[in-house]
């Protein structure tokens, strides 16, 4: 493709994308849609520019305002994540002096929010959260997500798979603390792999396979995903569960669960149940009261720990939706919790790097619900043989922190029904 025509395209996505009035990785995938002649490295070019510009939004904004022209062309040449040459082909002599000027400039001089690049209410709450790591955790944000997978071991072992995409060219090593994962260097299009296509892989950060061996579900139990969505976890805990017992996927979106139905058949799993549910005071959810042996609560939640893979996140949320999610995510754990029986397993999780989507949520569910005991997270993840378990609690919960750990940010609280 010539380069003119590869900036044009990156200038009408960015467009599209900065409306902010979608999910930015759907209208991604709907302008590659509508391009199907573009190949794999003009969708990565397309793909990661899109997100460079929202990861920086703030800084790249201020900058483009000394050029002249289109502004998502602006924010599209300094976003650029192909071939610089590539990029010098498709500009004027006008633009190409103008980049200069602007590469030129010290960024470390400029003020705080043109550094962090979040909106001010969330970068108060986690400079307040992390202190003096909180420039960590913004440089770790503003760089790209590893790409994780998860053996399946119901068919698999980790060794074999990670044999298996060397020798198809594809660097892999083992994750730190899942004993289920591997980390790819760079973003092949692991779809098309044997390993992905014979079942013994899905994709799933190493911080979301943590929250199913939090759940550590056995052979023969009953258990429920209460907010499966597309399924990630659920096969998760119907591999662990060694294709025995029960394992119910409910969750109020029919759309979501259809997504699990590919990834169900291929996984080779037959336990699950998929199920959509009107809430939490749904019959079945009456019907099965008292009788399920763990239940995971992965609540609906901003989604800020995902701020690596989905930079636009932070600019589609705001204080009060941070509030509207908290009493949803109250109503649904307390609804849940309803589910679990005498002696069994209670865990409520979420993506979000918020104490108010977190810690208060789970403080609160326990003060009201005293026949529930906590659990020390990092003594079940020592106990499910995770590497460095007592490096990822704070106190008796699982906080992950993409500057410490290399996952997206996760919390997670357990609880025994007394």
């Amino acid at each position: 493709m010539h380069p003119n025509a590869l900036l044009e395209l990156a200038t009408e996505l960015l467009h599209r994308v900065l409306q902010l009035e979608h999910p930015a990785d759907s209208v991604v995938s709907e302008f590659f849609r509508q391009h199907r002649a573009l190949g794999q490295r003009e969708r990565h070019t397309l793909a990661e520019t899109t997100y460079a510009v929202l990861r920086q939004r703030p800084l790249l904004q201020h900058l483009a305002q000394s050029g002249s022209g289109e502004m998502e062309r602006r924010l599209a040449i300094l976003g650029w994540q192909g071939n610089e040459g590539f990029l010098r082909a498709a500009l004027g002599a006008g633009e190409q002096q103008w980049l200069e000027r602007v590469q030129a400039i010290d960024r470390a001089a400029l003020p705080e929010r043109l550094r962090h690049n979040l909106p001010e209410w969330l970068a108060e709450r986690l400079r307040a959260a992390l202190g003096d790591e909180f420039w960590p955790l913004v440089e770790s944000l503003n760089a790209p997500a590893p790409l994780d997978l998860r053996v399946n071991t119901l068919n698999a072992k980790r060794d074999a798979v990670r044999a298996a995409l060397q020798a198809a060219g594809i660097a892999a090593e083992p994750t730190p603390y899942s004993p289920w994962g591997l980390r790819l260097a760079g973003k092949p299009a692991i779809n098309k792999q044997d390993v992905f296509l014979r079942g013994e892989v899905e994709v799933q950060d190493e911080g979301s396979q943590l929250l199913a061996l939090v759940v550590d579900p056995k052979r023969g139990e009953m258990v429920v995903d209460f907010c499966a969505g597309a399924g990630g976890k659920t096969l998760a805990l119907g591999a662990a569960m060694r294709n025995t017992g029960r394992l119910y996927a409910f969750d109020t979106s029919g759309h979501r669960l259809a997504a699990l139905k590919p990834r169900l058949a291929r996984s080779g799993l037959s336990n699950v149940h998929p199920a959509q549910i009107s809430g939490e005071r749904d019959e079945r959810i009456k019907r099965l009261a008292g009788k399920i042996d763990r239940v995971l609560v992965d609540a609906p939640c901003t989604g800020l720990g995902t701020l690596r893979r989905n930079p636009d996140l932070k600019w589609r949320h705001s204080q009060q939706a941070v509030e509207e999610l908290q009493a949803r995510q109250s109503a649904i754990l307390a609804g849940a919790a309803r589910l679990v029986k005498a002696g069994g397993r209670l865990v409520y999780a979420t993506c979000s790097l918020l104490r108010e989507e977190n810690e208060d949520v789970a403080e609160a569910f326990g003060a009201a619900q005293r026949e529930f005991e906590p659990l020390d997270v990092a003594l079940l993840l020592d106990r499910a043989r995770v590497a460095g378990a007592a490096g990822l609690g704070s106190s008796g919960h699982l906080r992950l922190w993409p500057h410490r750990h290399g996952t997206d940010g996760f919390f997670a609280a357990a609880w025994q029904r007394r």
